[in-house]
């Protein structure tokens, strides 16, 4: 078996079949109101690390920000690239996270746990008193960000997660996964021809069903954004600049696909999502990390994705984007991306 480096920074594996498999063993310590694993939720006690480029923390930058957390959970951002040993805080002055003072996010992994062998993986949530990391179970932070940390959302912070959708948006979020969030990776990791094709018909069958499903509704559960939105997003986002060249899921381009380019300009030019997506730093990572699939690390210039600021169209469905609730303000100015990181409206 062959082992690859996947983008939060976690290390995934081709099987003997070809197919790849990406280690999903996390530190699932969670963070609750009740602080029933020993930690409670505290504005200030925690800091979130993430890298823009990955698309799993990426989940986790959007969803702080719709829910308003950024004065309780403060955000330290790695830079791009990472290699065998960990993400590095190379954006920073003097190459260190300013409030937990280390270079790698190595450091608050081992600081709790000498022996850590797993993935040193985005997004990490770092117990700032003690320097150790929490939690970088990707799938329940989100959650928990929005029903453990109500006490801090903002006034008029969306219900993400309804208790009367949790099952439907459970399912959608579970298939997503499988076939479109992991499935571009099965695809450009292939280790045999075999494997590939079968990554390649599922992804496209699932965006496919995803199509259909959108093109009566505008959003994928209830007539608000939900959890389920923000997962399809980042991989939605990263899909015509890497997964269709670099992964080889070249069917189509998402701007090819009217539906899913709708829906999904919708949500980039909805505050929270477009806002916390850098172009740049998606692009340098996935080319000059996976050496192995592109062994050059030329990171190549295009595409044009000023498309991204078209009309949409799909306020005609219906929806409030934000139910009861209201946009969030905008960025705070430490955790603006840059205007030349991001397409511009033509």
């Amino acid at each position: 078996m062959s082992s690859t480096s996947t983008d939060d920074g976690n290390t995934g594996y081709v099987n003997p079949t070809g197919d790849f498999r990406r280690d999903q063993r996390y530190i699932e310590t969670r963070i609750t109101a009740d602080g029933r694993d020993g930690y409670p939720v505290e504005a200030g006690r925690y800091r979130l690390i993430v890298s823009r480029a990955c698309p799993w923390a990426n989940r986790a930058i959007i969803v702080r920000r719709l829910l308003g957390l950024e004065g309780a959970l403060s955000m330290g951002i790695a830079g791009p690239t990472h290699d065998e040993r960990s993400w590095t805080f190379d954006l920073d002055p003097g190459g260190r996270d300013p409030v937990l003072g280390i270079e790698r996010l190595q450091e608050a992994f081992f600081a709790r746990i000498p022996s850590y062998d797993r993935g040193i993986t985005v997004p990490a949530i770092v117990d700032v008193t003690t320097g150790q990391v929490v939690t970088n179970d990707f799938p329940q932070m989100t959650i928990d960000l929005s029903l453990e940390w109500s006490e801090f959302h903002r006034e008029g912070a969306p219900q993400l997660y309804p208790e009367h959708l949790r099952d439907e948006i459970d399912a959608v979020n579970k298939d997503v996964f499988r076939d479109v969030n992991n499935g571009v990776y099965r695809a450009g990791f292939a280790g045999t021809q075999d494997a590939y094709d079968r990554a390649y018909d599922r992804l496209f069958t699932r965006l496919d069903a995803l199509s259909e499903r959108l093109e009566t509704q505008r959003y994928l559960v209830g007539d608000t954004i939900t959890e389920a939105d923000v997962r399809l997003f980042t991989t939605l986002a990263r899909f015509d600049p890497v997964y269709h060249g670099h992964f080889k899921c070249n069917r189509s381009k998402l701007s090819e696909m009217p539906v899913l380019s709708a829906y999904f300009r919708d949500l980039y030019q909805t505050p929270g999502f477009g806002d916390t997506t850098d172009v740049t730093h998606i692009k340098a990572h996935y080319y000059r990390v996976h050496r192995d699939i592109n062994p050059t690390g030329v990171v190549p210039a295009g595409p044009d994705l000023s498309g991204w600021w078209e009309p949409h169209g799909r306020e005609a469905l219906g929806g409030r984007p934000f139910g009861d609730g209201t946009p969030p303000p905008p960025p705070v100015e430490s955790e603006v991306v840059p205007r030349d990181h991001a397409p511009q409206p033509r």
